[in-house]
């Protein structure tokens, strides 16, 4: 059998861990399991990565490249503002609804990720990556139309992710076409808002 370096072997490996736990759950990715997946031994798959939060690590990193790179493509670059915001929810909300196991195994990671410390800095390069991507388009719409935003890119990205994320578990966990559809109407309408300086804040109570 020819051999095969650790560099074509990687992303075999990444691709059978992701469709094994897309089925069966993080719970069952164990480095057997995965191995088993792609019909190699197990040492295979310590040899190419280490451990299995390496691996982990790596499965993390490819469902979020994928993500961005399709969030990316669909998101218009000579749009206005509201356009563009729309556009990037738009497009984020399709991969919900056309790869919902895919956002589902990257809330099992994450999870799972919180109370493994090996995998606290994969969690925090996730969200940073994600974080960073919507500031760079929420910028660059704002910098192309001369908009002028009224908070800064990163606090808008933080807080529409923060309510992309919730829409996201709700879809996964209790389904409701009509009411995700008003939801994430409004989330937009309150990130262009925000970003304009149209909303009005409450005063949260001091502890």
């Amino acid at each position: 059998m020819a051999h095969v370096s650790a560099a074509e072997r990687r992303p075999q490996l990444i691709k059978a861990a992701i469709d094994l736990m897309t089925r069966e759950g993080v719970a069952a990715g164990s480095t057997r399991a995965i191995a088993a997946e792609l019909g190699v031994a197990q040492a295979t798959v310590h040899y190419t990565f280490g451990t299995k939060e390496d691996l982990y690590r790596a499965v993390m990193e490819q469902l979020t490249h994928d993500l961005i790179a399709q969030v990316e493509r669909a998101t218009p670059a000579d749009a206005g503002f509201e356009e563009t915001v729309t556009a990037l929810a738009a497009a984020l909300w399709q991969t919900v609804l056309e790869q919902p196991t895919t956002h589902q195994l990257l809330t099992e990671l994450s999870m799972f990720a919180l109370r493994t410390p090996r995998l606290q800095e994969a969690l925090e390069s996730h969200y940073r990556e994600v974080t960073a991507v919507t500031t760079k388009l929420v910028t660059e719409a704002a910098e192309r139309t001369g908009h002028q935003l009224a908070q800064p890119a990163e606090t808008l990205a933080r807080f529409f992710l923060a309510g992309f994320d919730g829409l996201s578990s709700q879809h996964l966990s209790l389904p409701d076409e009509e009411a995700e559809h008003t939801c994430l109407q409004a989330l937009v309408s309150a990130v262009v808002a925000l970003a304009g300086g149209r909303m009005e804040f409450v005063t949260l109570p001091t502890s």
